[in-house]
């Protein structure tokens, strides 16, 4: 008992869950559910015989009790239920028979017997690797879900013993392989893809298994705190690396508009004078103030845009 309580500490240390804490609920619903069927097939056994023993020799004995005993546990050694997410493993002297299931399951008695329930459903198992170094020599913590199914019953059994426990180990070490080959930087930015690589090798490890790795999801990485703010600043530092990129790019494309504009404006002097107008105008018209223009300056533009020249000297 202590060495099962070892165990589990240990295991629970490097980030991998019992079996028992993942399916108990699943497990006692099951449990319970088979308990009530074989109370309820043993007593209609029972009754059935004892009612015949009275109907056809009047009397009850020790004899009829015992008849009643024995048909009893034939019946419950006879049928079985299976819920509909199971699937029973049916050896025939100790040799794999065949995989029935769900509902109703008929074995031989003495000479069949289920030997064990599998659940077919998805099951999600929390894990993780503590303390994992990565390919730069830093420490991380991660926490990570895994979701994964039985597809089939038979192989599962067959080709070993705790295929739960074989599939949270086999994700815990290929979770602390991706780690160590990967930077810090790589695992933070690369979160999604690592997430498929993980799912990708684990699928292809526990298929010979009978068992289908739909995915895993990295949920939390832990940086030690003395590494924290090192990371921060070169975040910091990356971001102003960025934000001057695009203000040298801006600059570059206002020079090369200004150059353009310029060009336009050599060619024709009446539009430069025009703009210059028009600078003048929109510098003063929040404010309210007024423009005093020399009238040698508004003739010229009079004799090229007369009323375009009234309009804003009027304003």
């Amino acid at each position: 008992m202590r060495n099962d309580k070892a165990n589990a500490q240990k295991q629970n240390r490097h980030g991998v869950v019992a079996e028992t804490q993942v399916l108990e609920t699943d497990r006692t619903a099951s449990k319970a559910g088979a308990l009530i069927f074989s109370i309820a097939l043993f007593a209609i056994a029972f009754g059935l015989v004892l009612g015949l023993w009275w109907l056809v020799g009047g009397t009850l004995d020790a004899v009829s009790v015992a008849v009643a005993l024995v048909v009893g546990w034939l019946a419950i050694s006879t049928m079985h239920i299976a819920q509909q997410w199971e699937k029973f493993v049916v050896l025939r002297f100790g040799k794999l028979n065949r995989v029935s299931g769900p509902g109703l399951v008929f074995t031989l008695p003495i000479v069949e017997h289920c030997s064990l329930s599998v659940d077919m459903r998805m099951r999600s198992v929390p894990f993780g690797a503590k303390e994992t170094l990565t390919a730069d020599l830093i420490p991380l913590d991660i926490d990570a879900v895994l979701y994964w199914m039985v597809w089939d019953a038979e192989k599962a059994c067959m080709e070993i013993s705790n295929y739960s426990l074989a599939v949270q180990l086999a994700a815990q070490t290929a979770l602390r392989d991706a780690i160590g080959r990967s930077s810090v930087a790589e695992i933070t930015i690369r979160r999604n893809q690592l997430d498929k690589e993980l799912t990708q090798v684990l699928d292809e490890k526990t298929s010979q298994w009978g068992i289908s790795v739909l995915s895993v999801e990295i949920r939390d990485i832990v940086v030690p705190e003395s590494l924290q703010e090192a990371m921060s600043l070169e975040a910091q530092a990356e971001q102003r690396k960025k934000a001057r990129i695009i203000l040298m790019e801006a600059e570059q494309t206002i020079s090369e508009m200004a150059k353009e504009v310029g060009e336009a404006y050599d060619d024709n002097d009446n539009a430069l004078k025009i703009r210059r107008m028009h600078l003048l105008y929109e510098s003063v018209r929040d404010t309210g103030g007024t423009v005093v223009v020399p009238s040698s300056f508004a003739e010229g533009f009079g004799d090229v845009f007369p009323d375009d020249v009234g309009k804003i000297l009027e304003k």
